[in-house]
């Protein structure tokens, strides 16, 4: 065999190739494959001087002999073939066609050569074809084994990704050539390819010729697919995979509509709901490519097979996927183009659909009446047009039958109809007068809407608030006059709702509607509620202050609910501030909770106000500066005269300013930020108060002076906390080193827990952030000598205790160097007997969330998997401590372990599970009831998630679990009772010998004092009665 190539290489590289080949033609040694490729890649040798050297073997009688000497030359090339030249591969090929005629046990090796040549770029125009030709008249492909079969489709498709012209000259024949060699496949790997294939035949427009539906049966014969892959496939292919392989190409042409349509009715009818949803998903994807030429003939048996399946199923899958289909055939049927002479097709199949539904909506208490809405709703909702025929007919129906029913519930199902369609319409945005029905019904559709705000019937009031917010957002629908009305629906609900639901409802709707009509809220509904809020004394008596002080929390919630407008939040905000004024100079009882209920209000209304950096930066300078003239105010009343102004200081007060100057901070621009920064932090360190309205105070402002009468200024670092932990990160803070040296002087110092806490915590939220450096190492040397003494003795160890928790929280979530060694100090104080249980609590702290500081949300360094760190580097630890503690301190490891696992990623808990679980078990006989409550917490996913595991165990977690639901706190009894009721996931075969304990253990809490634990005791106790009967 000729070819063209380097000259022969050295006598002895000859004889090396020879021995190679020899050996593993011998089938000694096939390793010398790869020695020979490597020959040929480095010219020690040529492919025609392997070739010479096979030559006997390639001319032996024995087929194994020549199908050892094609497989030697086969791997070389799949090596190799980047290096052949065109002449050497015109040879190859004409070679490996002649040897298709070979014997059986020859062709894998010949088609492997083929697949190489089939990569060459230098393959000559014509040999594709040819190679091609010759497989499909000379190889029974789908007697040949898997991998075999494999190799045949890769060669097709090496050949259509890069011959894709000389392949289409050969028309319908390649076509069918295909269709043989695939027809009866069953391995899901090689369907895979060959789906691929056919999608490529119909994508890029190959000849099918008069072998359409062969090709369609080739492929349909597979579906619906039913595949299970067996347990560990290492191949990794799901039946998830087929089935969306295969509607690809069932749903690639409209050729095989004729075909396909029949088909998929016909499976719409199996008894297997597979079968019925792979089909509706089928038709949703034809209808993508589908016109009315291709469904007429079959619309009226697609619509009988979609009413039934909704008129009948008990599956919500099956019905959600029917109307998925309904609304991909209204689609389809809209997008074709109308000739003249030619029916209008959607026109007639919507009359098919409002004769076989309509009706049915005249009935509002049967059982059809849902059915036949949401068929309405899902044709109607395919198009414009559609939208438009569908309500012609039904939005005049629905309102007769509204005044046609009086009662409550049969309102609220037609007013939900009804709500349905006007929701389809807000998908097309302003429409015409003179085409949209529900326009043309304004006058009667809000008739309706307002009788059902009025109406007694709660669940009709929350429906017409839904319908509210859908017309407000219609553009054009309401009038002025509608508009106004409205607002004084929505007003009336929200303030004087008999039911909280409506109430709520009805805030939430004004919030939705205020955007879109600004004006209108701003000039209607503020000053009413302005006016309710402002109003005077309640009635006397104690029902009449009830009745007062729950209008007054409406208003405050109604005001927070309608600022969702920059321009609305201006005339909100002023109107909170003064009400707070108001309350704070009021000496009656409640007067903290009533600050608090302003606070969650202004909250809310910074949270809307986030997104909108005009908003926001208004919220912020009107806000922040107004809240701590107030507390500074407070203050210093409290040191000059105590008896003014307690109520803004104490705890709960200053805890729910914290949240609001938080929101109003975090979303500042670093220039803004920059310059808000600038006026807070000289107020706590120098006093500064220029920059606060109504800033003329009896004395100084010194919040970090000593000094009993300061304590109360000494309170108002929570707010500085909520302040300067909420910055960006780079926001430069002025003073920075001299105010963490104030905020660790004070933790350490103060008596007042509540302050020496929130000094802590901003300590901590600025040394998180703290760019890294030698500043930043003295300061932390700095808190870490005044903490060791502290902790060592004295009358501020508790103190001293929640810095180090602070600071090594700050520290962990940044991957600092130095918090490993400030949790070795904190592992250290659990053997502590003082200390030990509040530190052992103090590992919730670590791995929690904070709401207030050191969380995302407030621009924090946090690292991902901080938590998976914090677990690798210390469990290891406390499991070695509580082998090693006395009795009286086990356990505080142990909750400390349950906080640890409670916090941590539940797939990272699974795989730790084996070495942990006997200390999980053993926590739970611990009389701590955090730590009960901890373990059981954590234990509950396991049960759901580790069954086999859990199994293991199952003796220990019955007897513990039944032992808590007597525990006297309700928590635990709760808590426990919801493992017992997770315990039903474990294997029932494992279950069963307990089933009878357990439902008489039950039985007791089913009478416990507490609703909310008779409710997990029913759940529980029902899952293990019915453990081990048929279906389960």
């Amino acid at each position: 065999m000729a070819a063209a190539g380097a000259g022969p290489g050295s006598g002895a590289a000859v004889a090396a190739l020879a021995g190679s080949v020899q050996d593993f033609v011998a089938g000694q040694q096939d390793r010398r494959a790869e020695e020979v490729a490597a020959g040929v890649k480095d010219g020690s040798w040529t492919v025609l001087q392997l070739v010479e050297a096979l030559g006997s073997c390639l001319e032996n009688t024995d087929p194994r002999t020549r199908g050892r000497g094609i497989q030697l030359l086969s791997q070389v090339l799949l090596q190799c073939y980047s290096l052949l030249h065109e002449k050497e591969v015109l040879h190859l090929v004409l070679f490996y066609e002649n040897r298709l005629q070979d014997h059986h046990l020859v062709i894998p090796s010949v088609l492997q050569g083929l697949r190489a040549l089939s990569m060459c770029e230098v393959l000559a125009p014509g040999l594709a074809v040819s190679v091609l030709k010759a497989i499909f008249q000379e190889v029974h492909v789908q007697s040949l084994l898997q991998l075999d079969r494999h190799t045949v489709y890769s060669i097709i498709t090496n050949f259509m990704g890069t011959r894709e012209e000389e392949l289409k000259g050969l028309g319908a024949d390649f076509t069918f050539g295909f269709i043989q060699v695939m027809d009866g496949e069953k391995d899901p790997r090689n369907l895979l390819v060959a789906f691929q294939i056919v999608r490529d035949l119909i994508a890029k427009n190959y000849s099918l010729g008069p072998f359409v539906e062969e090709l369609f049966e080739v492929t349909s014969c597979y579906f619906p697919i039913d595949f299970t892959p067996p347990p560990n496939d290492p191949h990794g292919i799901q039946r998830e995979d087929l089935i969306l392989s295969l509607r690809a190409v069932l749903a690639s042409t409209p050729q095989f509509a004729e075909f396909l349509l029949p088909l998929l009715i016909e499976k719409m009818d199996s008894d297997l709901q597979s079968a019925k949803l792979d089909s509706l998903q089928t038709l949703t994807a034809c209808c993508a490519i589908y016109g009315q030429k291709e469904l007429q003939e079959f619309l009226p048996s697609l619509w009988s097979s979609l009413r039934r399946e909704v008129f009948q199923t008990a599956s919500e899958k099956v019905e959600a996927e029917c109307l998925a289909a309904l609304h991909a055939l209204s689609a389809c049927l809209s997008r074709s183009v109308l000739h003249s002479g030619t029916e209008d097709l959607l026109d007639s199949f919507l009359s098919s659909i409002l004769q076989d539904c309509r009706h049915h909506l005249c009935e509002p208490d049967m059982k059809l009446v849902w059915p036949s809405a949401k068929l309405l709703q899902a044709a109607a909702g395919a198009s414009l047009r559609a939208y438009h025929c569908v309500t012609r007919s039904v939005l005049p129906l629905l309102l007769e039958q509204y005044t046609k029913h009086p009662q409550s519930s049969q309102r609220r199902t037609i007013l939900e109809m009804l709500l349905g369609f006007l929701e389809l319409q807000q998908k097309w945005g302003h429409v015409d007068e003179d085409e949209s029905t529900a326009l043309s019904l304004q006058a009667p559709v809000c008739s309706v809407v307002f009788s059902a705000l009025t109406d007694p019937s709660v669940q009709l009031q929350l429906v017409g608030i839904r319908a509210l917010t859908v017309l407000g957002s219609l553009q054009g629908f309401l009038s002025p006059s509608d508009l106004e009305l409205v607002v004084d629906h929505l007003i009336h609900l929200a303030l004087r709702g008999e039911d909280s639901q409506s109430s709520e409802a009805a805030m939430e709707a004004a919030g939705s509607l205020a955007p879109i009509y600004p004006k209108v809220f701003s000039g209607r509904m503020v000053p009413r509620l302005e006016e309710e809020l402002q109003s005077g004394r309640a009635e006397p008596g104690e029902e009449g202050s009830r009745d007062h002080h729950s209008l007054q929390q409406r208003c405050l919630q109604a005001l927070a609910a309608v600022s969702t407008h920059t321009s609305i939040v201006r005339e909100t905000v002023p109107v909170l501030l003064q009400h707070l004024r108001k309350v704070q100079k009021g000496s009656e009882a409640g007067n903290a909770q009533d600050l608090v209920s302003v606070c969650q209000s202004l909250h809310r209304v910074a949270l809307q106000c986030q997104q909108d950096a005009e908003g926001c930066w208004y919220y912020h300078q009107t806000v922040v500066p107004c809240l701590l003239a107030m507390a500074v105010q407070a203050a210093m009343q409290e040191s000059t005269q105590p008896l003014l102004g307690k109520a803004l200081l104490e705890e709960e007060v200053l805890a729910a300013m914290v949240p609001v100057i938080s929101a109003a901070t975090t979303h500042l621009s670093p220039e803004l930020a920059a310059q808000s920064v600038s006026h807070v932090v000289p107020l706590f360190l120098d006093g500064e108060v220029s920059f606060l309205p109504q800033n003329s105070f009896p004395c100084l402002f010194q919040p970090f002076e000593d000094g009993e009468c300061l304590e109360a200024q000494r309170r108002l670092v929570a707010l500085l906390m909520a302040f300067v932990c909420s910055l960006p990160r780079n926001v430069a803070i002025p003073q920075q080193d001299r105010l963490l040296r104030e905020l660790l002087a004070l933790s350490c110092s103060c008596d007042c827990p509540f302050t020496a806490t929130t000094a802590a915590k901003c300590f901590a939220g600025l040394v998180n952030k703290h760019l890294a450096g030698q500043q930043l190492d003295e300061i932390l040397q700095l808190a870490v000598n005044r903490m060791e003494p502290s902790l060592a003795e004295g009358s501020r160890r508790m103190q001293a205790l929640t810095l180090l928790l602070w600071v090594t929280k700050a520290l962990v979530l940044r991957y600092h160097p130095l918090s490993s060694r400030l949790t070795d100090k904190l592992l250290a104080l659990l053997s502590d007997t003082e200390l030990g249980p509040a530190a052992a609590d103090g590992f919730s702290l670590l791995m929690a969330e904070s709401p207030d500081v050191l969380h995302k949300g407030c621009h924090a360094d946090v690292r991902i998997m901080f938590r998976q760190r914090f677990f690798t580097d210390n469990v290891p630890k406390l499991v070695q401590g509580f082998h090693g503690a006395g009795p009286d301190v086990k356990a505080n490891y142990l909750k400390g372990l349950s906080h640890v696992l409670n916090h941590l990623p539940k797939p990272v808990l699974v795989t730790e599970l084996p070495t942990l679980l006997s200390l999980l078990l053993e926590a739970l006989s611990c009389s701590d009831r955090v730590v009960q409550l901890s373990t059981l917490s954590c234990l509950q996913p396991l049960l759901l998630e580790a069954p086999q595991i859990m199994s293991l165990h199952i003796d220990t977690l019955v007897t513990k679990f039944l032992s808590l639901t007597s525990s006297p706190t309700m928590a635990v009894r709760i808590a426990a009772l919801r493992c017992a009721h997770a315990l039903t996931s474990l294997p029932t075969t494992v279950l069963l010998p307990y089933k009878a304990q357990v439902i008489r253990a039950l039985a007791k809490p089913l009478d416990d004092k507490k609703r909310l634990v008779r409710k997990e005791a029913v759940a529980a106790r029902g899952e293990w009665f019915l453990l081990g009967s048929p279906g389960r």
